[in-house]
C-alpha cells in the first residue's frame, strides 16, 4: 500500500496538511461503468464533504 496518498480536494473531510489524505482506506471506481484508461475516467468514492 502507498505510504502517502496525496489529494488536492480541500473540501473533503479527509484532506490534510501537505495535501495528504487522512482516510484509513481509499476506494476508487471506474466512471460511467466502463474500463478506465486514464485517471480522468475514475472517481474517488472515499470523498466525504467537510461539514
Amino acid at each position: 500500500m502507498a505510504k502517502d496518498v496525496l489529494c488536492e480536494v480541500n473540501s473533503c473531510k479527509y484532506w490534510g496538511s501537505g495535501n495528504k489524505c487522512n482516510a484509513s482506506s481509499i476506494y476508487v471506481v471506474n466512471r460511467h461503468n466502463k474500463q478506465a484508461s486514464h485517471s480522468e475516467e475514475t472517481d474517488c468514492k472515499t470523498f466525504e464533504p467537510k461539514i
